[in-house]
């Protein structure tokens, strides 16, 4: 028989199931009060700031948890019943607390939205952002807040922070959309993730996966004091993007106050910046690096200034570092800074910014710069070692600017085929008259070396060289532009040789008369002491000015024209006795007999050669 102590313990747990049952039972009875049904869109809307609309009479469930089900709810604008919401959901799913529900309060601990539309626009801002509410818990709450951070900006108390229960927010299938006069423009789709935020006085964080211009993207958010950031304080705050073409991050001190503060690490990278840069929609895609592209560093600034302290760069496998600066204070973006790198490719990098011809020896396409008036550029740039198409340089010292639709980029000092290198390219869309100009300077290099790297052909005079390009006409296309080309060019060559042929067979095929190509005559060595060849370019082709080989008795002069566009040949030759008592022994005796003439044609690649008198002294 049991004891009263036992009997006393089956009673209580009794008493305990049965109280446990009423509450139970109470729980949906009290909820599905008309007064906890009112209560759900008032304290939505107190929320909110907007006025909550529900199509239809809420669904109270109380298992496996206490929640409601609302259909078709939208949040608008007050005083606007005919505008678009603000938010619209097919479905919405809260989560109650059931002691609160009890005593004929609303506390919500968790939303979920299926299939919600936000529309936003761009109103004052270049970022488009949904109609603000007027007022609205949240709002008081970061009005109060702000009074706590403007008391101790830097470090305000965090016992006097409202701290009213917010739950958390699930979307599943959401859509953003953008509202202008045309209508409505989709910016992301299937936006699926969470955002939690217990409490207003703790940390909040976010988690979304999207589809944003037909690429899928996930995002990380976490801020540390987000009613402190809200109010014009500061956080610690991290963001990540994923996505195929496009990687970023950022870690540090936010503040959204004035014109806003960062202080971070940031990191981006891309495994095809010309794919992230036609994913981005950039206008600056004409022939930007196809490779990979990455860069990280400090991020300081503000709204209107930003600088990368400690850059490290890499683009397309050419790491660097250096510092970076942008300013959007002006009408159009601008980019400044220093880098250095162990190796560039000049190509790739302003491939970036203009479109380049795609060889040396066939320049054609179009001049793309349409960028030029809508960002500022001022790069200095220094390499160890870099490629500029066929060069191969070393100890770069290079200038990339772009001004108000004038865009010069320099090399202003390498080292190439055992001398110098200076080199410049501008671009001037200032006017209705768009010119380009192309500016080049070798001093003392290896001039067969030189012109085979630029694809003119092996069979070039053995010797070191000067040369000096100035070509500049109409910014169309790169053919157009040498075709109309107005400038001057000019090479001189010290001591060497010419292993093109064979005196003694040159002399013996050109007895024979008619044109024949140059490379049927067998190889040989013709030295000399120097030769000079300076041309004015006048509507796309050179007309020799002075054009001379010394040998030591002789000297071989030449006339014609040399078209940009085809690399034609059409020269007169003739070979002059040198005349020893001359100042400078370079010139012939006067009234002097050629001792031959011909005439070159063809190309630079393929030479034919016509003499017009029979005998060719060379020596």
């Amino acid at each position: 028989m049991p004891s009263k102590g036992a009997k006393r313990t089956i009673w209580a747990i009794a008493a305990l199931a049965i109280l446990s049952l009423a509450f139970i039972a109470l729980i949906p009875y009290v909820a599905s009060t008309q007064i906890v049904r009112n209560r759900i869109a008032a304290e939505l809307s107190a929320w909110s700031g907007y006025r909550v609309v529900l199509s239809g009479i809420p669904r109270i469930h109380v298992w496996p948890s206490f929640h409601a089900e609302l259909a078709d709810v939208s949040l608008q604008e007050w005083g606007k019943p005919d505008a678009l919401p603000v938010l619209q959901s097919e479905r919405v799913q809260i989560e109650l607390s059931a002691i609160a529900a009890l005593q004929g309060d609303i506390t919500f601990t968790k939303v979920s939205l299926l299939r919600p539309v936000l529309r936003v626009s761009d109103q004052d801002g270049v970022v488009p952002f949904p109609i603000p509410p007027r007022g609205g818990r949240m709002l008081r709450a970061i009005e109060a807040a702000r009074v706590v951070v403007d008391d101790n900006p830097a470090k305000p108390d965090a016992a006097r922070m409202p701290s009213d229960p917010l739950g958390s927010l699930e979307l599943l299938d959401g859509r953003v959309v953008r509202v202008n006069a045309a209508g409505e423009h989709e910016i992301l789709s299937s936006i699926t993730g969470r955002a939690s935020w217990p409490t207003l006085d703790r940390p909040a964080s976010i988690s979304l996966k999207a589809i944003w211009r037909g690429e899928s993207i996930s995002t990380e958010a976490s801020v540390q004091q987000p009613l402190a950031l809200l109010a014009g304080g500061n956080s610690r705050t991290s963001v990540s993007l994923a996505s195929s073409p496009l990687n970023g991050s950022f870690e540090g001190l936010v503040t959204f106050s004035r014109r806003g503060f960062l202080d971070g690490v940031a990191k981006l990278s891309s495994p095809s910046l010309r794919r992230a840069l036609e994913w981005s929609r950039a206008d600056i895609t004409p022939g930007v690096i196809a490779g990979n592209a990455s860069i990280a560093g400090r991020l300081i600034g503000d709204a209107q200034r930003l600088k990368l302290e400690d850059a490290q760069l890499t683009l397309g496998g050419h790491p660097g570092n250096g510092l970076l600066e942008v300013s959007l204070a002006g009408k159009a973006p601008a980019l400044s800074g220093t880098l250095a790198f162990q190796s560039l490719d000049i190509s790739a990098l302003l491939g970036t910014f203009v479109q380049l011809p795609g060889d040396a020896g066939s320049w054609s396409g179009p001049i793309e710069l349409d960028f030029a008036r809508k960002l500022q550029l001022d790069l200095r740039l220094s390499a160890a070692r870099a490629t500029a198409g066929p060069l191969e340089l070393g100890q770069l010292a290079a200038t990339a600017q772009i001004n108000d639709g004038l865009a010069a980029f320099d090399i202003s000092d390498a080292s190439a085929f055992g001398g110098t290198i200076q080199a410049a390219l501008r671009i001037d869309r200032r006017t209705d008259t768009d010119k380009a100009e192309v500016r080049f300077l070798a001093s003392d290099v290896d001039f067969n070396a030189f012109g085979t790297a630029m694809g003119f052909g092996s069979a070039l005079p053995q010797a070191r060289a000067t040369i000096s390009v100035l070509v500049g006409g109409p910014a169309d296309r790169w053919e157009s532009m040498l075709a109309a080309g107005e400038g001057s060019i000019s090479v001189k060559l010290g001591p060497g040789s010419v292993a093109w042929f064979d005196p003694e067979a040159f002399r013996e095929r050109a007895s024979r008369g008619g044109f024949f190509p140059l490379r049927e005559v067998p190889a040989g060595t013709i030295p000399f002491e120097s030769a000079e060849v300076r041309s004015t370019v006048t509507s796309g082709v050179a007309r020799l000015d002075t054009a001379k080989v010394m040998q030591q008795s002789q000297v071989i002069a030449f006339t014609g024209i040399l078209p940009l566009v085809g690399q034609g040949i059409a020269l007169s030759g003739t070979i002059l006795p040198r005349d020893p008592a001359a100042p400078d022994g370079t010139t012939a005796p006067t009234g002097a007999a050629p001792l031959a003439a011909f005439f070159v044609g063809g190309s630079w690649r393929s030479p034919f050669v016509s003499p017009i008198l029979s005998d060719f002294p060379m020596e």
